[in-house]
């Protein structure tokens, strides 16, 4: 199983001129060890793009992208991190998406797939990164 970020799905949706080629290839690659998995905040950020919930709903069954519901111990983790993120100077001041995706990666203990690794690497330095 692998954790899919937002960026990928996009990429590869879109098919993305400049990151298609890398997103597709390791999401082949990723997939031929289990699922490809997302968390709701995934669904919502790739939303943008489509007309309904439906739409969306099918371009990722399309994928065999699967959803999963996050564990208390996930949500409480991105909790957590996005307190630290604060305490650090970070000026968001909602929990972040790719808190919520890197602490549900953490609680399974699986890798995630992502083009932008530094936040992740920065907070959660125990998941695998697959990252270019």
């Amino acid at each position: 199983m692998t954790l899919a970020d937002t960026n990928v799905l996009i990429d590869i949706l879109s098919r993305d001129p400049v990151w298609y080629s890398w997103s597709a290839s390791r999401f082949a690659e990723q997939m031929t060890f289990g699922p490809l998995v997302i968390v709701d905040v995934v669904f919502a950020e790739c939303a943008g793009g489509f007309a309904s919930a439906e739409d969306v709903a099918q371009a990722l069954s399309d994928l065999s992208v699967e959803r999963l519901a996050m564990s208390d111990t996930a949500l409480y983790l991105a909790g957590r991190v996005f307190r630290e993120y604060r305490r650090r100077g970070g000026p968001k001041t909602n929990v972040l998406a790719d808190f919520f995706i890197g602490a549900q990666a953490n609680a399974l203990g699986v890798p995630i797939l992502t083009r932008d690794a530094t936040r992740y690497r920065t907070y959660f330095p125990q998941v695998e990164i697959i990252a270019p």
